[in-house]
């Protein structure tokens, strides 16, 4: 395989999708791209969404220091439906306008420097919702039981176990993810065994296998 190679990482709050990162960032030299990351970064004063979004809830939304307190924000749209479309309608379209210049700035790269393979990922848990799905040459769910998922999120975050159901409700299901993504990494097991499944498709696809869904997901 020669260029660059996209490839999609998405699964479920608590999936352990950052661990699936490191590990591609470390082991593959991976260009890492995570959504949400490049979300918050837009809504400091002087990004893309930030006027946008304080023109939709109100200046109630600030700190001090006029920047977005995120957590106000959170707990206007995560309890109502119409504020949790609004502020993805404001954010998603303009993260994956930033992910589509940086991606064709990574092709042209790996062009001029001539590199056989260069590996960009891109994460996301909204990551069809959000439109970023047509950038990715193939997608990975990352899969941890419900069960697992609220104790890595009780143990990272501080989250009740209330608060992480709630959110899970809120993504898409188990069943959705396996149809839509093109291979299944099981992040329920110890993370010898995740790094043995991510080192069997690394090679698959740089052996330069061909295309194709893979029977696993």
């Amino acid at each position: 395989m020669a260029g660059l190679l996209v490839i999609g990482i998405t699964g479920g709050v608590g999936a352990g999708k950052s661990s699936i990162l490191t590990y591609l960032k470390n082991r593959y030299d991976a260009k890492v791209l995570e959504a949400d990351s490049i979300g918050r970064v837009m809504m400091m004063p002087g990004g893309r969404t930030y006027g946008r979004i304080v023109a939709e809830y109100g200046e109630e939304i600030l700190n001090e220091d006029k920047t977005i307190n995120s957590k106000k924000v959170a707990e206007i749209v995560f309890n109502n439906k119409k504020g949790l479309k609004s502020i993805n309608e404001i954010v998603h379209p303009e993260v994956v306008s930033f992910l589509s210049e940086r991606i064709a700035a990574e092709k042209l790269e790996a062009v001029v420097s001539n590199e056989k393979t260069r590996i960009a990922c891109i994460e996301a848990a909204l990551l069809f919702e959000g439109g970023a799905d047509h950038l990715c040459d193939e997608i990975w769910y990352i899969y941890a039981s419900e069960e697992t998922r609220i104790e890595r999120l009780k143990m990272s975050r501080g989250y009740s176990e209330e608060k992480s159901i709630s959110i899970m409700r809120n993504q898409m299901s188990e069943e959705e993810f396996r149809e839509k993504c093109d291979y299944c990494i099981d992040n329920d097991k110890d993370l010898t065994d995740v790094y043995r499944q991510i080192d069997e498709r690394m090679s698959f696809i740089i052996s330069g296998a061909p295309e194709g869904r893979d029977e696993i997901c």
